[in-house]
């Protein structure tokens, strides 16, 4: 079979080259074609919650402002991952979605 195809080959060498530039034409136009992106975006889906509470100590903010609005971001659709930070006077929520949430 392979020799056959050889013989062919070899009495038919414009058909060849027909088919090898019609190869290479089609390879060259899919790669001109395929969208680049050199700098993915790899980052999580996530929303910061920043909040300030003035002149009070993190234990407070802690228990009066991070802890509800943690247990409340908890309950939204598609988070997947929910962490408060309690410091003097501001607290911080960060919520991680799911890949390929809108987060508008």
């Amino acid at each position: 079979m392979l020799e056959r195809l050889i013989a062919w080959s070899a009495r038919n060498p414009f058909l060849i080259a027909l088919a090898t530039l019609a190869i290479v034409f089609a390879g060259v136009l899919a790669i001109a074609r395929t969208p680049l992106d050199a700098l993915p975006d790899l980052s999580d889906v996530q929303v910061i919650v920043y909040t300030e509470y003035p002149g009070q100590a993190p234990q407070v903010v802690e228990d009066q402002v991070t802890y509800p609005l943690t247990t409340a971001m908890l309950a939204v659709p598609k988070s997947k991952v929910v962490r408060g930070f309690s410091f003097f006077r501001a607290s911080f929520v960060y919520v991680i979605f799911e890949d390929g949430t809108d987060i508008y």
